[in-house]
């Protein structure tokens, strides 16, 4: 017979004791922080939806970069926004393209640091779809061979990985098929594995000049409300050869997060999409929450459903925080 009630407050007596038995950590080494990047100079010109994330023209990229590299944070995510756009996405497999300039000015500047490319086609598309659009259809295998041609291209001019947002059917098995043939076996697919058709997207679909011109993204992106269908996508994309699984949204999909961790021996990282950010930043604006308080809970929660890397636009805020605790 139990004696006495459990008094687990005894481990929550102070800060020391809370930092000592803590389950999960985040840290610096977790994060992987967006970057968009325009064609034209001397720009440096805040997203109105973002507060706080710029679109940069290259001569001012390099500011930015030098930032990240000393607040510690390991990885970038390059997004290009071109100036010239048409209905195959030409400039997203071009040599002179505007994330291939990016990726290699980044490489040549700041060598250590990872560089992901994000490999999609509607920032490209005059339609600001995803794929190649037949007769209003957005069609899948034809879409492949463009994405594959950027992810190639991307690998040429120095990425580090490929990170594949897409959701066409088969795109890992196509882009890690073109990578090999090209001679970049060495280089990791971040697959975009479970991505969900969101409205947490809005603010994003700004920065990226990407969204559409008719219909939606349904046919390809999935029903949020679905949760077995994310593990039949994950599953393909690990036999297709992804080396980690990506879930996007966060906030709103930990449950699939979790799944995901449970059931797949791969790394996961999480997508903390642009609508979760911009709340954030317009309720901390308006007084009504504590950003740091919010930012590094969520964060928490991303760690403790099983990602290992968290995508995210808070990334030098956080960087930051951590930094004043030590």
């Amino acid at each position: 017979m139990m004696q006495s009630f459990i008094r687990h407050r005894r481990l929550r007596a102070n800060e020391a004791i809370r930092k000592m038995v803590r389950e999960h950590q985040v840290q610096v080494s977790d994060l992987i922080y967006p970057i968009f990047v325009v064609e034209g100079e001397g720009i440096k010109e805040e997203i109105p939806s973002m507060p706080g994330v710029y679109h940069f023209s290259l001569d001012r990229l390099d500011e930015e970069i030098q930032e990240v590299v000393e607040w510690g944070i390991p990885s970038v995510i390059v997004f290009g926004v071109p100036h010239e756009k048409d209905e195959c996405g030409s400039q997203a497999d071009a040599e002179q393209g505007i994330v291939q300039k990016a990726i290699g000015r980044i490489k040549k500047n700041a060598p250590s640091l990872y560089v992901i490319a994000d490999t999609c086609l509607c920032q490209y598309t005059s339609h600001g779809h995803c794929g190649i659009v037949e007769d209003g259809v957005i069609v899948n295998d034809r879409s492949l061979e463009r994405l594959v041609s950027t992810a190639v291209s991307q690998a040429k001019a120095g990425a580090d990985m490929i990170a594949p947002s897409n959701m066409m059917d088969g795109f890992v098995y196509a882009i890690r098929k073109g990578l090999d043939e090209a001679g970049f076996d060495h280089i990791p697919i971040m697959s975009y594995a479970v991505k969900y058709a969101s409205s947490y997207y809005g603010p994003f679909r700004d920065a990226a000049h990407s969204t559409p011109q008719f219909g939606d993204r349904r046919t390809y992106q999935m029903d949020p409300a679905n949760a077995r269908e994310a593990m039949r996508e994950a599953a393909s994309d690990v036999a297709e050869g992804a080396d980690i699984l990506m879930v996007k949204p966060g906030l709103a999909y930990m449950d699939i997060v979790y799944r995901v961790k449970e059931r797949f021996d791969l790394p996961v990282a999480v997508y903390n999409v642009s609508a979760e950010y911009s709340m954030v930043k317009a309720a901390a604006q308006n007084g009504w929450i504590d950003e740091k308080g919010v930012v590094m809970e969520t964060m928490h929660a991303f760690k403790r459903a099983g990602a290992d890397l968290v995508i995210t636009y808070h990334a030098k805020d956080i960087a930051r925080w951590l930094k004043e605790e030590r």
